[in-house]
């Protein structure tokens, strides 16, 4: 291609690169700063907390709506940032690059201290729940944390985080194409981050449409390791349709006084596309159906996934 020549248009989406530059510009400097700020904390990590409460995912199942409505308690510290994937990306860093996201053991010792009540740790990476080496990894850091799992159709996931990356422009083929894609972008790389725990996959990470919403292959990965009272296991459905219930079950399981507000606006949906062809969405709901019973027979509830959209 010569200097001349226009990129490639995306086949749904083509953003002006005027806007799309000053997305970048404005990533590139909250990362900046938060880096500067992390490196900042590095010399008091042996004196900061560490989670008390971790949700692990579904990525795009609402965990940006769970974190927005527990973060208006005054019983919860959060991570710097909501997602440090340091169960994921950086765990060989080391703990003390992890402690660097949380607040000082001081502040809870004041707030009980002051009889403010309890005040828990929290963090939350949705990439989590499918890395094969987050649930030891979080097991020999933190055994103890509460885990909260938040679950979505997983038709609708696969589209969400399908629009999140041709967004970030990480996915240049057209829906039905990427799905096509997966299973040979997705060859191979467990093997690989099985094999050597420092390998990052990008394609898990990024194309992992099908893989992401197969539930159960996941949870019994952290089921194995962890007892099942130690999860809260939600439904994107139920906190749509019932927040005020749904979001009292979490402060009930993390044992904090309810939340007295009234909701928060819900997380972006990323860009606005056509919507699935109706072909598609038919073939993944035949793909995700035994998958789905599954699930169903864990929880003990219908989920009426097969017949939605």
């Amino acid at each position: 291609m010569s200097s001349t020549d226009s990129p490639t248009p995306h086949p749904v989406w083509n953003p002006e690169p005027v806007q799309r530059a000053k997305e970048h510009r404005a990533l590139l400097g909250y990362r900046r700063k938060l880096l500067a700020r992390l490196a900042s904390r590095l010399p008091t990590s042996p004196f900061r907390m560490l989670p008390d409460l971790v949700i692990l995912g579904a990525a795009k199942s609402g965990t940006t709506t769970l974190h927005a409505y527990l973060v208006q308690s005054p019983h919860i510290s959060w991570a710097l940032r909501k997602e440090t994937f340091f169960f994921t990306r950086t765990y060989h860093w080391g703990l003390s690059w992890y402690r660097a996201f949380f607040e000082l053991q001081s502040v809870r010792r004041r707030a009980e201290r002051t009889g403010r009540g309890p005040l828990l740790c929290g963090e939350g990476t949705p990439d989590y729940l499918l890395h094969p080496h987050a649930p030891k990894r979080l097991k020999a850091t933190i055994p103890n944390a509460k885990l909260i799992v938040i679950l979505r159709n997983p038709v609708d996931r696969a589209y969400s985080l399908y629009k999140h990356q041709v967004q970030r422009e990480n996915e240049p083929l057209t829906f039905a194409e990427a799905v096509d894609a997966e299973a040979d972008r997705l060859d191979g790389e467990l093997e690989r981050m099985l094999a050597d725990e420092r390998y990052h996959s990008i394609h898990r990470q990024d194309h992992s449409y099908l893989a992401r919403g197969c539930y159960m292959d996941q949870l019994d990965g952290w089921l194995a390791l962890f007892p099942r009272e130690q999860f809260l296991i939600l439904l994107m459905d139920d906190l749509a349709r019932e927040p005020e219930r749904t979001i009292r079950q979490l402060t009930d399981f993390l044992e904090i006084p309810p939340l007295d507000n009234e909701g928060v606006k819900k997380a972006n949906e990323s860009i606005v596309i056509e919507p699935m062809e109706k072909e598609v969405r038919a073939r993944l709901t035949e793909y995700f159906r035994p998958h789905n019973a599954r699930l169903e027979e864990f929880l003990g509830r219908p989920l009426d996934w097969d017949r939605q959209g």
